[in-house]
């Protein structure tokens, strides 16, 4: 049986492990749709939102500076992904949204990595699933707040 500083050190190797792994998959499945890694995890995020959102939220969820997150949409807007709207509250804002085409395309190219990934969830119970949630929302939670505290941080 494995101590818990055994545990927690295999949990930070694999959390590494699973980290460059999934930039690889991230990677290739952009890739495979033609698109920028970042593009691909703009296209995630902005997926996961109830509505169009503005270029500025878009760099707060990347981590983009303004200019580079004007950057992506531009590209992705080029690329048939995104589509531009003006706010109905303020007409001089812009709000981005996916093109419902490019959320199918992606979709389907999703489809086979989908199920692969749910395959592996499919041996927990209930219980696990919800330690795997937890420490999934709480990591999360840790990410963002270490990420804007190296924003925060000069270089050097």
């Amino acid at each position: 049986m494995s101590t818990r500083a055994e545990l927690l050190a295999r949990i930070a190797d694999d959390s590494q492990r699973h980290y460059a792994d999934y930039m690889a998959f991230n990677q290739a499945m952009a890739d495979h749709l033609g698109l920028h890694a970042t593009d691909l995890q703009c296209i995630a995020l902005l997926d996961l939102q109830d509505g169009p959102v503005s270029t500025g939220d878009i760099a707060r969820m990347t981590g983009l500076t303004s200019g580079s997150a004007t950057r992506l949409v531009d590209r992705m807007v080029k690329a048939g992904i995104v589509e531009r709207h003006a706010d109905p509250q303020d007409r001089r804002r812009q709000l981005v949204a996916l093109v419902p085409e490019a959320r199918q395309r992606i979709g389907a190219a999703w489809e086979e990595p989908g199920k692969a990934f749910a395959e592996v969830l499919e041996g927990f119970s209930e219980d696990e699933l919800r330690t795997v949630a937890a420490y999934l929302e709480r990591a999360g939670e840790v990410g963002r707040a270490q990420a804007e505290r190296l924003r925060g941080t000069p270089r050097g």
